[in-house]
């Protein structure tokens, strides 16, 4: 008797994993037959799904999931990092295309032998200042290569703010006399930054530039203290700005106004926000009824 109850007993437990084994086998290949259409139509957005309260399984289900959110995850990030360079090339091509393409036409009206002595300079003066934008794109480009290169070296020291501002703002003084802006600055004395003195410029120039070539008729700047930090801050007018785009504003391949042919990067806010990361600031934009306010705040020297 205790003989047959020893064999039922071991008969019983051999079916109980017989059917763990069948059925952890069938939950495999449903497994399996889901990853093959997973595979076959990744752009859809099912997952591996099992039904066994089998541990293991269920946590190596879990991990195939994880697998396949941060695959298609950096799936989306190339297709994004795609647009945008074919968004690059179109701005590139852009920004190269007006410029040669002046210089093409006028270089082709100096061969008339019929131009006078003054016209032959106005054109060559024409050519040079395209010329020149050409070199401040090339340049702007290379910047932009170098803001997280390797051999990129800040030299972090005491900078003038104050006198940087005044430093930029007298080389784009001929540009703000030919649009007749008003440009208004209060000097703060005693507000020096812990900074690198040539990212700081470049950052000054960006930002005026970028007044310069929105602002309808007035530019205002302004240097606060603001606790451990120093802010910079440049407000213009415009005529007419996209409101609902302003969090882009600082994107590389965002441009305020597309349909503009007067060949203006759209690299410079962006390359803002990128020097003034590396020197542990911030940099934020926004708009108030029609003004566009740009504001950088900086490390105070000796906080």
């Amino acid at each position: 008797m205790g003989s047959w109850l020893i064999i039922a007993i071991l008969i019983g437990l051999l079916l109980i994993v017989s059917i763990f084994y069948l059925l952890l086998r069938y939950d495999i290949r449903t497994m399996t037959r889901q990853l093959d259409g997973i595979i076959e139509n990744f752009g859809t957005n099912e997952i591996v799904r099992t039904s066994t309260h089998n541990r293991s399984l269920s946590k190596f289900a879990a991990n195939i999931n994880k697998l396949i959110s941060v695959f298609k995850q950096d799936q989306q990030r190339g297709v994004a990092r795609e647009k945008n360079l074919k968004q690059e090339i179109t701005n590139i091509s852009h920004d190269f295309r007006t410029p040669l393409t002046s210089m093409k036409g006028f270089s082709e009206l100096l061969s008339d032998t019929s131009l006078t002595d003054s016209e032959k300079k106005e054109y060559l003066a024409v050519v040079q200042k395209k010329i020149d934008h050409l070199i401040d794109i090339v340049d702007l480009f290379y910047e932009l290569s170098q803001l997280n290169s390797s051999d990129q070296h800040l030299v972090i020291e005491k900078v003038d703010l104050n006198q940087t501002v005044i430093d930029v703002l007298l080389s784009f003084y001929d540009e703000f006399e030919k649009k007749q802006l008003e440009v208004h600055f209060d000097e703060s004395e005693g507000l020096p930054i812990l900074a690198d003195q040539k990212a700081v410029s470049r950052i000054v120039a960006n930002i005026i530039q970028n007044a310069l070539t929105y602002s309808k008729s007035t530019v205002t700047i302004q240097l606060s203290e603001e606790g451990a930090n120093i802010g910079l801050q440049v407000t213009n007018d415009f005529e007419s700005m996209d409101v609902a785009q302003i969090e882009r504003i600082f994107d590389r391949t965002f441009r305020m106004d597309g349909s503009r042919s007067d060949g203006q990067l759209g690299l410079g806010l962006h390359i803002v926000r990128q020097l003034i990361g590396n020197l542990g600031g911030q940099a934020v934009a926004e708009v108030d009824g029609d003004t566009f306010t740009l504001a950088v705040l900086f490390k105070k020297w000796g906080s």
